[in-house]
């Protein structure tokens, strides 16, 4: 599939069909799946959990004409296209993350962000924070609302930072200087669960309205408040550390002893997925031979300065808090952009490569201060990868909280109306309730492509007609014999089975 945006002057983009048998991610999935099960198996005494294998299973099926298809056909020349099925996982599929990450960032502008100015708030955790959220990330909620609740606080009134740069604030009106009851504040959070390196990184991005609703005349009145200094964000960091500690520790999760805080263990529910998840948040391997020992890097950059000064971004004890990200109430393509990063997928396939003997080289998203460019390791430290980096069936990575949140009384007078035209071509509505009870508006893929990549997939390409789908082709006998008359493989790429000599071969 083209990626680019049509130049001017250049015949329009049009979609060509992908191939992922054809790309190494694909290809180290489908040849060591079966070895990586088994290594789970022999060295924790544990299989994987039904969810981790049905990810891997579903992501060899994305994409295979094999598995089915959809016929499109132009109305006025009779051309034919064929669509694969996709996996619509969530964990490290490529083309099904792209797809989530432009619906996800199309839903929030059109249809839940309102167009007021937009400031993005990064909290990041501690290691074994890290792991614990992975472990048990029902603790996310909690959490959740003790970082909510305290930028809120924030937003609202400085009266809990009460130094005499708070106190000038409060005075000059540049915070709202309300009391709680009087104002109400509007958030997104986006639970990202990975890092550059393909590691488990459970981080925050959360997308606050930069200011405050309060009611005048029975109407939301939107107050805008001024961006945080760094004094601000070190005070208000400490208050969250303190504060998720406590919560934390009351749940018994953390235990205090003479000052120091240590985390407790627990009754994890997939044992087998504690040493990958450890190893993946600290960048080291799980198993095998090189267990405990560190990823391999290659440096092919200059270091950077490590000393160099960020704005609006404070750190304490592997706590970090970032608030320097705005996005301007008239600039809706920069929040746009910055929702699809925030809800990108973990890996993409032009990242994974294979080197002449056969280890997964991973270029980094960008490189990191040291110089580090590309992490190298074995295929099946790889799959200990990317079986950490997929989420539990039914943890929401979306939440909406404040004025935002379903059921908000504001929520209706507030977020973007959407056209009253807007429906499907068969004059269906295009909405759909979601798991959170918000009104989700549906977009087609075929629109999504158009928005995104100025791809049009409804186009023909001959003669520049309407293609339409015609039929959904499920049936093995039809999907075969289709295949068949059109010279393409009838069966999808078969697994390899498992290698047990790979297991301990340190090669």
């Amino acid at each position: 599939m083209a990626t680019g945006l049509p130049k001017i002057g250049q015949a329009p983009v049009h979609y060509e069909r992908r191939q992922p048998e054809k790309t190494d991610l694909y290809q180290l999935v489908q040849n060591h799946i079966e070895t990586f099960y088994a290594q789970v198996e022999t060295e924790t005494e544990y299989g994987l959990p039904a969810y981790v294998k049905k990810e891997f299973d579903a992501f060899l099926d994305c994409g295979i004409l094999a598995n089915g298809f959809l016929r499109l056909r132009c109305g006025d020349c009779e051309h034919e296209k064929i669509v694969a099925f996709s996996c619509k996982k969530r964990g490290f599929c490529p083309s099904c993350g792209a797809r989530r990450m432009a619906e996800s960032a199309a839903h929030l502008v059109d249809n839940v962000i309102p167009k007021e100015p937009v400031r993005q708030w990064v909290i990041s955790f501690p290691i074994p924070l890290r792991i614990l959220f992975a472990a048990q990330p029902q603790l996310l909620t909690p959490a959740l609302k003790v970082i909510h609740r305290a930028i809120s606080t924030f937003l609202i009134d400085v009266k809990g930072f009460t130094n005499a740069a708070s106190a000038w604030m409060r005075r000059s009106g540049k915070q709202a200087g309300l009391k709680k009851k009087d104002a109400s504040t509007g958030a997104v959070t986006l639970i990202q669960r990975f890092g550059s390196a393909a590691n488990l990184n459970i981080h925050l991005h959360c997308l606050f309205l930069d200011g405050v609703y309060r009611m005048v005349d029975d109407k939301p009145l939107f107050q805008v408040v001024s961006p945080p200094s760094e004094d601000q964000l070190q005070k208000l960091l400490h208050q969250i550390m303190q504060r998720l500690m406590k919560s934390l520790t009351r749940q018994g999760f953390l235990t205090e002893e003479e000052g120091m805080i240590g985390l407790n263990e627990t009754d994890d529910i997939d044992p087998s997925l504690v040493p990958l998840h450890s190893a993946s948040c600290t960048y080291r391997i799980a198993l095998g031979p090189r267990a405990g020992q560190k990823v391999l890097t290659l440096k092919t950059a200059e270091p950077q300065d490590w000393n160099i000064p960020s704005d609006r971004c404070v750190s304490h004890s592997g706590f970090s808090l970032h608030a320097n990200t705005y996005c301007a109430p008239t600039n809706r393509g920069k929040l746009e952009k910055l929702c699809r990063y925030i809800t990108r997928p973990a890996l993409a396939n032009e990242r994974v490569k294979v080197n002449r003997n056969g280890d997964v080289v991973l270029k980094l998203k960008s490189a990191y201060r040291d110089g580090t460019t590309h992490l190298v390791m074995t295929p099946l430290e790889f799959m200990q990868k990317l079986a950490a980096l997929i989420p539990r069936p039914r943890l929401n990575l979306t939440r909406y909280h404040g004025v935002l949140a379903p059921n908000a009384k504001l929520r209706s007078q507030i977020i973007p109306q959407p056209p009253k035209d807007d429906t499907d071509e068969d004059g269906k509505d295009t909405e759909a309730v979601g798991c959170t009870g918000i009104r989700k508006q549906y977009m087609p893929w075929a629109r999504l492509l158009k928005r995104v990549f100025g791809i049009d997939i409804e186009t023909c390409p001959h003669c520049q007609g309407k293609l339409k789908i015609i039929s959904a082709i499920e049936d093995p006998a039809i999907i075969a014999k289709i295949l068949k008359h059109l010279g393409l493989p009838t069966r999808a790429p078969p697994r390899k089975p498992a290698r047990y000599t790979d297991i301990y071969d340190s090669s």
